[in-house]
């Protein structure tokens, strides 16, 4: 089984977050390979992983970075393949705010798809929808998972109507 999707993070120290991508790929049941690399101090590691990720079979990269995140921007600069990137909320961050701003504010012409702060959840499935236009079997999955969103709010609405408030009127 060869990797579809490649999850890059910065440090192990944000595998927390980033193992949300993980599960939700699992979920969808999409092949991804996940590792550590750093544009600041592995940088000659991570030009030859971007350069070389669409000839292994990737075909969307998720890259997750706190505190200065050029890692997202960095790959972006170096692939044709979409990035999406994952702003963490580092121990180093300024709230996390750096971190998206850092990902986010990219030059025109290298687009990373950027998703809130810690949202590494999103880019699994972002990376999941991205595949789907390609691949029937994942979009009826997406389909699926999109529609238990909505089983959801639907249940939960049911469960609210059993709250009592003395002036709730529903």
């Amino acid at each position: 089984m060869n990797p579809k999707v490649s999850i890059i993070m910065g440090s192990t120290s944000d595998l927390p977050i980033m193992e949300q991508t993980a599960k939700i790929l699992d979920e969808f049941e999409i092949p991804f390979e996940i590792n550590a690399l750093s544009a600041h101090r592995t940088p000659q590691q991570a030009m030859d992983f971007a350069r070389g990720a669409y000839n292994r079979g990737i075909r969307v990269i998720i890259a997750g970075a706190g505190g200065a995140a050029h890692l997202p921007g960095v790959v972006a600069a170096l692939t044709t393949l979409p990035v999406i990137g994952v702003p963490v909320k580092a121990s180093i961050s300024l709230d996390g705010w750096d971190s998206l701003l850092s990902i986010v504010q990219m030059p025109p012409g290298i687009p990373v798809a950027t998703v809130g702060v810690d949202g590494a959840r999103n880019a699994g499935i972002l990376a999941a929808q991205i595949l789907a236009t390609g691949d029937e079997t994942i979009m009826r999955k997406m389909e699926t998972f999109k529609s238990s969103l909505e089983s959801k709010i639907v249940k939960a609405n049911e469960e609210l109507k059993a709250v009592k408030y003395k002036f709730k009127t529903n």
